[in-house]
């Protein structure tokens, strides 16, 4: 099963980090990537989207 991990900046200020763990929900957030952000996430690597860090564990 994979992991999906968003860490981002809360309106508060303080580092979140998001767990995301459902197959559904990250297909959804697949989504939003280019093709070669994808590959780089399939690899392990962290994509940064704005000021938010993606991170995909197998």
């Amino acid at each position: 099963m994979s992991l999906l991990i968003r860490k981002y900046k809360s309106v508060a200020g303080m580092m979140q980090e998001e767990r995301i763990d459902d197959p559904d929900r990250i297909d959804r957030y697949m989504r939003i990537f280019d093709k070669d952000d994808i590959k780089k996430l399939e690899t392990g690597v962290k994509v940064f989207i704005e000021k938010d860090e993606w991170q995909l564990l197998p």
